[in-house]
């Protein structure tokens, strides 16, 4: 699955343009490495975002094409 569409169905970042954007900022990275919006996310990558001046670190549990709000917690944990 794309990045962008990840952090979307997540709901780490409330939209997809507002997620290539960032991508697009370099404020994504995945494994600690800069990411493009199309790279692809597998079970097990950690995605850290960068919301200003603090970060959120998350490892990657699942790959869903949709979810539901109350389950979009399981594609990932904190870390």
């Amino acid at each position: 699955m794309r990045l962008d569409k990840f952090l979307k169905v997540s709901r780490l970042i409330k939209r997809r343009t507002v997620a290539n954007d960032a991508c697009d900022a370099g404020r994504v990275m995945i494994n600690d490495k800069p990411a493009k919006a199309s790279a692809i996310v597998k079970v097990g990558d950690v995605i850290e975002v960068g919301f200003g001046a603090k970060a959120v670190k998350v490892e990657v549990l699942d790959v869903q094409e949709t979810t539901r709000k109350d389950d979009a917690k399981e594609l990932y944990k904190y870390l």
